[in-house]
C-alpha cells in the first residue's frame, strides 16, 4: 500500500510552521479572500508566498482553499488571485463551486484542483463527474460510511481524501444557513458564527412565548451540537478503504491542538505502514488527544448511522486535561536555558510536561525563570511575555510546555 498523506490545517504562519515541524505531509491554508474560514487569521498575499515557499523547503505540499460559494461580485478579483497562486507554485487549489472550478481550469490549467468536502460528494457517480472534468482529488462528504468510501474507491481512480479528526458540522457537509439567519454572517463565505453550538428550547405554534426544553434540563439543550470526530483507532480500515489523504480539521484551533493532533496521527500512520499486522493504538496516543481542547469524540458516519450518542445535549463545553502554557522559541545548549513565549500563566514551582516534535515527552519542575533583562522572576505575568527557563533536557524550537489542569485551550 502507498503511504497515506497526512493533511493539517494552517490558520496562520505560526500554525503552518508547527504543522510542518510536527509531521504533516501537507498543509491547507487560505488567503484573505475566497476561503471558508474568514475568522481565522489567514494569509496576506506576501504571507501566502512565504507559506508556500516554507512548505516546499520542508519537502511538503501546500494546498490553498478557494472554497467559498461566490456571488457574481466575488468573481471579479478571482482571475488575478488564481494567477498569483499559480506563479507562487501552490500544489493544489481546494474548490467547492463549479463556477470557480471553471474559471480556474481556464485561467490556470497548470494547477491541480481538489474538490472540497463542501461540494457534497456522497456517491461514486458524482466523484466520477469531477474525475472526468480533470480534478486530481476529491475530498469526500463527511456523511459517508466506510463501506461507501470503499465502493467509491473501487469505481474511481481520482485521489480520495477524507476528514478523520476535528469538529463536525451539524449541517450537510457544512452547507448551513443558520448563521446567515441569526447573525447575517454567511457561513458559505467563511463567516460562520457557529449557532449550532448555542442553547435551544422548543416553542409550540399555538402557545407563543412558552419555551419548553427539549430535554428536562434547566440549562436548556444543545440539539445541534455534534461531538468531535476521531478516527485514530481506525487507521487500518481507512488505509484498506483506499484513501489517499487523511485530513485534520482546525484552521481556527490553537497551535497546541495542531501540534498534538498532527504528531499523534503521524505516529499512528508511521506505525501502521511499518508493520500493518502489528498495528495498535497505544494508550499514550489516546491520552495525548485528551490533553487538547475537544468535545467528546465520535467516529461520525463511518461505522454506523449517527444517533443521539453522537450529539452533546447538556452544554457546549470542551474537555481537556492539560493547559498549554508556553512555546519554545530557542534553546541554548551551553546554558541549558530555553527562551519561552508565554501562552498561559507560568510560575516558579510549576510541574510541567514538555512536548516536542521528534522526542518523547518529559516531566520537570520550573526551578529557574528569568525575564528578558536577566532578572530572576517567580511568575510571567504578561500575555506572550518572553522568559528564559532552565530545562532538564535539551529542547527544540516549537517544543511546548503544558501543565495538568482544566482550562481553555490556548
Amino acid at each position: 500500500m502507498k503511504p497515506i498523506e497526512l493533511l493539517a490545517p494552517a490558520g496562520n504562519m505560526e500554525k503552518l510552521r508547527i504543522a510542518l515541524a510536527y509531521g504533516a505531509d501537507a498543509v491547507y491554508f487560505g488567503g484573505k479572500m475566497f476561503g471558508l474560514r474568514a475568522f481565522s487569521d489567514n494569509f496576506e498575499l506576501d504571507e501566502l508566498k512565504t507559506g508556500i515557499a516554507l512548505t516546499h523547503a520542508a519537502g511538503k505540499k501546500a494546498y490553498i482553499t478557494v472554497n467559498i460559494f461566490p456571488h457574481n461580485a466575488d468573481l471579479a478579483d478571482l482571475p488575478e488571485y488564481l494567477r498569483f497562486l499559480r506563479d507562487n507554485e501552490a500544489d493544489a487549489l481546494i474548490i467547492s463551486d463549479p463556477g470557480i472550478y471553471r474559471i480556474a481550469r481556464q485561467i490556470t490549467p497548470e494547477l491541480s484542483l481538489h474538490i472540497s468536502t463542501q461540494a457534497n460528494n456522497t456517491n461514486w457517480s458524482s466523484v466520477l463527474f469531477w474525475e472526468e472534468l480533470g480534478a486530481k482529488r476529491v475530498v469526500l462528504a463527511r456523511e459517508l460510511s466506510l463501506k461507501e468510501v470503499k465502493e467509491i474507491r473501487d469505481r474511481t481512480t481520482v485521489e480520495l481524501e477524507a476528514f478523520v479528526h476535528g469538529a463536525m458540522c451539524i449541517s450537510y457537509s457544512g452547507r448551513c444557513l443558520l448563521s446567515n439567519y441569526f447573525t447575517g454572517r454567511n457561513a458559505n463565505h467563511g463567516e460562520c458564527a457557529q449557532p449550532c453550538r448555542w442553547k435551544y428550547s422548543l416553542m409550540e405554534e399555538s402557545r407563543p412565548g412558552q419555551y419548553f426544553p427539549v430535554l428536562e434540563d434547566e440549562k436548556g439543550t444543545y440539539i445541534f451540537n455534534s461531538k468531535d470526530l476521531c478516527l485514530l483507532s481506525h487507521i487500518p480500515e481507512l488505509a484498506k478503504a483506499g484513501l489517499n489523504g487523511l485530513k485534520i480539521e482546525g484552521r481556527m484551533k490553537s497551535v497546541h491542538y495542531v501540534a498534538t493532533v498532527v504528531k499523534v496521527y503521524r505516529r499512528a500512520l508511521d506505525a501502521y505502514f511499518a508493520s500493518p499486522d502489528a498495528f495498535s493504538v497505544s494508550a499514550d496516543m489516546l491520552e495525548e488527544l485528551a490533553k487538547i481542547s475537544h468535545r467528546p469524540y465520535t467516529t461520525g458516519f463511518y461505522f454506523n448511522k449517527t444517533d443521539h450518542c453522537d450529539q452533546i445535549y447538556d452544554r457546549s463545553t470542551y474537555n481537556q486535561t492539560h493547559d498549554f502554557i508556553g512555546l519554545v522559541k530557542s534553546y541554548d545548549i551551553a546554558t541549558g536555558m530555553a527562551l519561552i513565549e508565554q501562552r498561559n500563566n507560568i510560575k516558579l514551582g510549576d510541574e510541567i510536561e514538555v512536548f516536542q516534535p521528534h522526542s518523547d515527552n518529559f516531566q520537570q519542575k520550573i526551578d529557574q525563570m528569568f525575564d528578558c533583562e536577566g532578572n530572576a522572576i517567580t511568575v510571567a505575568p504578561h500575555a506572550q511575555q518572553l522568559v528564559s527557563i532552565a530545562m532538564d533536557r535539551p529542547v527544540t524550537e516549537y517544543a511546548m510546555l503544558r501543565r495538568k489542569g482544566i482550562q481553555n485551550d490556548g
